[in-house]
């Protein structure tokens, strides 16, 4: 920990606020998001249907809208859509609390959305932008915090939400206002070194946008890695799934769940900066990606190896078969999220050309949304059909493949010299034309 903390301290002070910006930012989110969709249907009895829609408007707005909070963050500058967002987030955080009726948990939630929208391009932007040729580190400690935030934001969540959810709403609305203010005057003004201009004239949104969406290396990139959004998003679908489906709805599926969960989050505190350090001393970028991405498909062999096992009636046994192998396929994906994301963060800005670095990674995290709402459409899919056929193997297998055509995708690409800086240049210019 005393390794990582001296790390943190040699950055700028702009790149350390920006780390404990996304610590504080997951904290306030993951106290209150986890116990949403229960508030809603239970203290306030609204419909299944409503709440899915309350919380898939949430996501839609996010996911939706992350181009245009890129596109904005390039153009104004990086320190205004921070702030518009921590801002937003605040209101949208405290009206879910205020509030009862559809319409305003309707506004409520969009906004909530919208607000990660607007800062996620553009904190990310700013760190590669002040973190220089050591943005790999950076990615690496951001993950760090990342993770730390969401570790602890449903401890706390947890507490306050015993009180009154009402409460932990305030609370995690105090926060992010807490956080606009300092930003607004800790948080140096900070533009894009390349601020979207063509022979000394100001390019159009339309002509940039046309411009990144022929950067066919960047799109290519995009698509090979949207099987890794999926595969780690199964730490909350699947793998719980799974836990319950052996270990039943009572205190030790409950805390086998919780146990997964920490289980990923300090595995990433603890190894991340490490990880980070070997890979980059031994491996190009692209060779890690790939790696990476096979850690996570492996993440599934010992859900498959464990579903040819006969499944014991009670006991040691049962319990071990429900916990055990979802908890090695918990810090296998761990594992292999710790390989990619510094790499990924790195890639994009530079098959970015270091230009548009917040549209780019605005429209990477749309593509990589809607890759999360289809595969885990089909995941469902596929963990329905496994029930049904009495096939439990089915899911995992396909997770496995997905993971192994992800890696062959992402080694193609580094084969052929797709993510190189030459090949990123070649995409600058198709920007620019």
């Amino acid at each position: 920990m005393k390794d990582t903390i001296a790390q943190v301290r040699s950055y700028d002070g702009s790149v350390q606020l920006l780390m404990v910006n996304q610590f504080t930012i997951n904290l306030g989110f993951y106290m209150l998001m986890p116990y949403l969709a229960t508030y809603l249907a239970g203290p306030l009895g609204l419909a299944g249907w409503l709440v899915g829609l309350i919380l898939g408007v949430r996501n839609f707005s996010q996911q939706g809208m992350f181009l245009i909070g890129g596109t904005l963050a390039d153009r104004l500058g990086y320190k205004p859509m921070i702030i518009a967002g921590l801002v937003l987030r605040t209101v949208g955080f405290a009206t879910l609390g205020l509030v009862e009726s559809v319409p305003a948990l309707l506004a409520a939630s969009a906004a909530t959305g919208l607000a990660g929208a607007l800062f996620n391009p553009a904190s990310r932007a700013y760190l590669a932008a002040d973190a220089g040729e050591r943005r790999v580190e950076a990615f690496a400690l951001f993950n760090v915090f990342y993770q730390a935030g969401i570790l602890l934001g449903p401890l706390v969540g947890l507490i306050l939400t015993g009180v009154d959810f009402g409460v932990t709403c305030l609370v995690a609305a105090g926060i992010f206002a807490i956080l606009s203010v300092i930003q607004i005057r800790a948080l140096p003004a900070r533009r894009p070194d390349h601020p979207g201009t063509s022979d000394g004239l100001r390019e159009g949104v339309l002509q940039q946008w046309r411009g990144i969406f022929s950067n066919r290396p960047f799109l290519l990139f995009s698509l090979a890695m949207v099987g890794s959004y999926v595969m780690s998003f199964q730490v909350y679908l699947s793998l719980p799934l799974e836990v319950r489906r052996l270990g039943g709805e009572g205190r030790f599926g409950t805390a086998a769940v919780a146990f997964l969960f920490a289980a990923s989050g300090l595995s990433t505190i603890v190894f991340q900066t490490k990880i980070t350090a070997w890979c980059k001393a031994r491996m190009e970028p692209g060779r890690a990606l790939t790696w990476g991405l096979l850690a996570m498909g492996a993440a599934f062999v010992p859900l498959l190896l464990a579903s040819a096992v006969p499944v014991p009636d009670g006991g040691a046994g049962l319990w071990v078969l429900a916990g055990l192998p979802p908890a090695l396929s918990a810090l296998l994906l761990a594992l292999g999220t710790m390989i990619i994301y510094p790499f990924e963060m790195d890639t994009i800005v530079r098959l970015a050309g270091d230009r548009l670095v917040a549209t780019h990674y605005g429209l990477y995290n749309t593509i990589c949304g809607i890759g999360i709402t289809v595969g885990n459409l089909l995941t469902g899919i596929a963990l329905d059909a496994a029930r049904n056929a009495e096939v439990p193997a089915l899911p995992w297998v396909a997770l496995g493949l997905l993971g192994l055509a992800c890696a062959a995708a992402l080694y193609a690409l580094h084969r052929t010299g797709r993510l190189s800086p030459s090949r990123a240049e070649g995409g600058r210019q198709a920007v620019t034309a």
